[in-house]
């Protein structure tokens, strides 16, 4: 009897890729967000999808690039990252040269969690504040029946200001 071998490549779906990202478009929407670009990476940073929204600038994608690598890349959000980093900005430099420009610490990098509490990839958002960012990130995920770190968003995203 011959057996057959299946190659997993990702350990994140595209359809919970493509629903995260879907889910986050129609968060933004109805809180009147200012439109985004949304990547989702795989546990080992590799692109899993990615829509950007009319009105988004040319740098989004970079930078929602940049949030998902830096919480892949430190095991942790990327609000942790800006509030564990913030005195030490000499860290952060060589963080941003060791990833080649990819490590972006500011909220909108939030990892995505499996059942079981492991990271199985990433969402980054960018298009408007970093705290409006992270919501939509944390609040698609939850609507895909992942879990997210961080598990909530800011108390005061919504009264963020660009």
């Amino acid at each position: 009897m011959e057996e057959k071998l299946i190659a997993i490549y990702s350990s994140l779906d595209l359809s919970i890729a493509d629903s995260i990202i879907n889910a986050a478009i129609k968060i933004r929407a109805d809180n009147g967000i200012l439109p985004q670009a949304i990547v989702v990476l795989d546990s080992g940073g590799q692109l899993v999808a990615f829509k950007r929204e009319n009105g988004c600038g040319i740098l989004r994608f970079d930078i929602a690039v940049g949030k998902a690598w830096a919480a892949l890349g430190m095991g942790m959000s990327t609000r942790q990252l800006r509030d564990r980093l913030a005195d030490r900005p000499v860290f952060q430099s060589t963080l941003a040269g060791a990833s080649d420009g990819r490590f972006i610490p500011v909220p909108g990098g939030v990892l995505i969690l499996n059942q079981q509490r492991v990271a199985i990839g990433a969402v980054g958002v960018s298009g408007d504040t970093s705290d409006k960012d992270e919501y939509c990130a944390i609040e698609a995920i939850k609507l895909s029946a992942m879990l997210s770190e961080p598990s909530a968003p800011s108390p005061e995203w919504n009264s963020s200001q660009l």
